[in-house]
C-alpha cells in the first residue's frame, strides 16, 4: 500500500479554509465578550415625502444604537397643518429591530405632508 500525497492546490486550499473557519471563530467570540447590555436606543429619521397616485408616502428610517434587541417597534409620525386642527397620525411597526441595525419603512397620508409639520416619536417596543 502506498500513502497518497497530497499537491500544492490540495495545501492551498486547506489553509485558506482553515483562516477563514478561525477568523469567523475569532471574530464570534471577540463580539460576544465586548457585547454591552445597554437597552435599545432607538432613533427616528423622517426622509422627504413623496406623491403617489392615491397618497404620499413619507420615509421612516428606525435605528437601533443599544446592545439588546426590539421586537414590535411602533412608530407614530403627526402631520401637523398649519391651519391648527387635528394632526393627521399614521402608524409604523417594525417587527424585529437588531441591536445596532436599521430598519425602513413607510408612512402614508391622504393629505399632501410636503407643507405641514411632521415629527415621529416611538410609541413602544417589546424585548424578546
Amino acid at each position: 500500500m502506498s500513502k497518497l500525497q497530497k499537491n500544492w492546490v490540495e495545501w492551498i486550499v486547506f489553509a485558506v479554509g482553515l483562516a477563514l473557519v478561525l477568523s469567523a471563530l475569532v471574530y464570534l467570540v471577540y463580539d460576544g465578550a465586548t457585547m454591552g447590555s445597554d437597552p435599545p436606543s432607538i432613533e427616528v429619521r423622517l426622509g422627504s415625502p413623496e406623491a403617489r397616485a392615491h397618497n404620499f408616502i413619507v420615509p421612516v428610517t428606525v435605528t437601533n444604537h443599544g446592545d439588546e434587541t426590539a421586537e414590535g417597534v411602533t412608530i407614530e409620525v403627526s402631520m401637523e397643518s398649519s391651519g391648527g386642527g387635528e394632526p393627521a397620525r399614521g402608524e409604523l411597526t417594525i417587527a424585529f429591530l437588531p441591536r445596532r441595525a436599521t430598519r425602513e419603512g413607510f408612512v402614508t397620508f391622504q393629505q399632501d405632508p410636503r407643507a405641514a409639520r411632521l415629527t415621529a416619536r416611538v410609541l413602544g417596543y417589546e424585548k424578546p
